[in-house]
């Protein structure tokens, strides 16, 4: 909006030329995103307070974390308020990848919230049924996929002066190599990140401040990944496609990091509110739409290693108690789990860690799979 109003000023009024600079706004929607959080974090933490919205602890889970029954939960709508409007504010709103990504944040959010509403207002413990919740998941995921398939973006390598369009995808740490797949194939395929990335966002969400530390994280760096695969000159020296456009989407990166940082400032242990599925599922949907519109589904695996390892831990150990219990009876798998207990940040719990400790290394963790995605620029 503040695009669209001033920077056509900055023709006449050199005070409003920085409003043409991604770099700029960048800036400015990280700094309103954080700002926002820190003002309107109280009161909507009040307002859930007031309204009973408390967080369901499940018997199953670890038995420290019975004394956060009743915490504030759907804390994910100051996340999604606090990147939402900020886009709205910094970024071309004219422009289709920033609009994807905020739908991409509502549709998933939607779903989220109202699971979160089944169980903390209408006392459903086990929330939206899992069957309906995956169906939201997967429809967004074929529309996505449908969207790109109809009205595909171009993928520009300038040192060959080639054009790929559609269904392609690129691989991190090779220069050049695309992966076209058949438009069946490729709406599959899109739906699995997207669904699989709101999924692991929402298995990571289980320890006070974890998701919302990774995050601010992975999308920091998918923000950098933006703006490099934005810029014709950038994109030119350092191998990686040309995306016209693209750049913009580092302003809702911006945003996203800078609103889960203002949400840390209250979901830090001990947490005063958690963000719920109305977060997780939206961040995680957000995080795994950046990823397809930049063609870097599989960097996204890297960015986002803490969340891959979380969802893998859960994948391993349902698969192996399913196997041994077949094979060997229900005794023998209760004994002999891989994990335990799963998502992994409960593994290390039952190891003794406590709860900052274990919340620290991920971030650690976190940042170096960060690192790693970043030097596969250079690494081609």
């Amino acid at each position: 909006m503040l695009f669209h109003l001033l920077a056509p000023l900055g023709e006449h009024y050199i005070f409003f030329n920085p409003f043409n600079y991604i770099t700029f706004r960048t800036a400015g929607a990280g700094v309103t995103a954080i700002v926002m959080a820190f003002a309107v974090g109280p009161p909507i933490i009040r307002r859930l307070e007031a309204k009973g919205i408390g967080q369901v602890i499940r018997n199953e889970g670890p038995a420290s974390h019975q004394s956060k029954r009743g915490t504030p939960t759907m804390g994910g709508l100051i996340i999604l308020l606090c990147t939402l409007v900020p886009t709205l504010l910094w970024a071309r709103l004219d422009n289709r990848y920033v609009v994807i990504a905020a739908l991409a944040m509502v549709w998933m959010g939607c779903i989220g919230f109202i699971d979160d509403y089944l169980k903390s207002v209408s006392g459903k413990s086990r929330g939206l049924i899992a069957k309906y919740k995956l169906i939201g998941q997967i429809t967004f995921g074929i529309g996505l996929g449908s969207v790109l398939l109809l009205a595909p973006s171009n993928m520009v390598f300038q040192a060959t002066d080639t054009v790929v369009q559609g269904n392609a995808i690129t691989l991190p740490f090779f220069k050049y190599v695309v992966i076209l797949l058949p438009p069946v194939v490729y709406l599959g395929f899109v739906t699995i990140v997207t669904t699989g990335a709101s999924n692991s966002v929402n298995l990571t969400d289980g320890l006070d401040g974890l998701a919302t530390g990774l995050t601010a994280i992975a999308a920091a760096t998918l923000a950098i990944f933006a703006y490099l695969f934005g810029r014709v000159d950038t994109s030119a020296y350092l191998l990686v496609p040309y995306l016209e456009g693209a750049g913009e989407l580092t302003i809702f990166c911006a945003a996203l990091a800078g609103a889960a940082l203002g949400f840390l400032w209250y979901n830090a242990h001990p947490a005063h509110i958690f963000m719920g599925d109305t977060g997780s599922l939206a961040i995680g949907g957000a995080l795994g739409t950046v990823g397809i519109l930049l063609k870097s589904e599989f960097l996204l695996l890297i960015v986002a290693g803490v969340f891959v390892a979380e969802t893998l831990s859960v994948i391993l150990q349902t698969g192996t108690y399913k196997w041994n219990k077949r094979r060997r009876g229900r005794d023998y798998a209760d004994q002999h789990r891989l994990f335990r207990m799963a998502p992994l940040h409960h593994h290390f719990e039952q190891l003794g860690w406590p709860e900052s400790q274990i919340v620290t290394r991920f971030y650690i963790a976190g940042i170096l799979f960060a690192l790693l995605a970043l030097s596969t620029l250079k690494l081609r």
